[in-house]
């Protein structure tokens, strides 16, 4: 089932997620329709934030940079209950997107090599190291869990000028070809 996004400006976007456990109801089908989702929006990550769950859990599947890096050819992983436990290496910019925050690309700044341990779908604990863009895309979404949004990283003078954009984003004006949830109107 193809879930809505929650776009920009939702207060799920900036609250720091909590573990859960292998008890988590229906969990597998939320792995299952994060894909989905993801797929359908033309990403390569998603976090359970960006669908209105304040949880550790995200999904990648950065094989769409194959082209780019052959090593990321099938690579496709889920993470729950993630922490980035090393960074290391030189930052290098990159322009990043984000489902939540529609038509917005800017480069951001991020470590070439991170060390990150995580349950894996089937809740086994692993530990492994990436590098690259396998390393951007699970940064991004690991910053979705502890409420981080890339627009925060990038430039203040670049941030200031996307106010306005940012603002109608989380208005509902904004063309976005998958469904959308627009914060609630005070």
């Amino acid at each position: 089932m193809i879930l809505p996004i929650h776009a920009y400006g939702d207060s799920v976007l900036r609250k720091e997620a909590d573990e859960i456990s292998a008890e988590y109801p229906n969990l597998k089908e939320l792995i299952d329709n994060m894909f989905e989702t993801m797929y359908a929006s033309h990403g390569v990550g998603l976090a359970a934030p960006q669908v209105g769950l304040p949880i550790r859990l995200f999904v990648v599947d950065a094989s769409p940079f194959e082209e780019d890096d052959p090593n990321l050819k099938g690579f496709k992983r889920v993470f729950i209950n993630a922490y980035i436990v090393d960074e290391e290496g030189d930052e290098w910019e990159f322009e990043e997107g984000c489902l939540s925050i529609p038509g917005i690309r800017e480069k951001v700044s991020r470590n070439e090599k991170i060390t990150i341990e995580y349950m894996d779908e089937n809740f086994e604990l692993k530990e492994e190291t990436f590098d690259g863009l396998a390393a951007r895309v699970i940064q991004h979404e690991h910053d979705h869990t502890d409420g981080i949004l890339f627009v925060d990283l990038i430039n203040p003078f670049r941030r200031r000028l996307l106010t306005k954009k940012l603002s109608d984003i989380s208005k509902g004006k904004v063309d976005a070809d998958y469904r959308m949830k627009f914060p609630k109107k005070r």
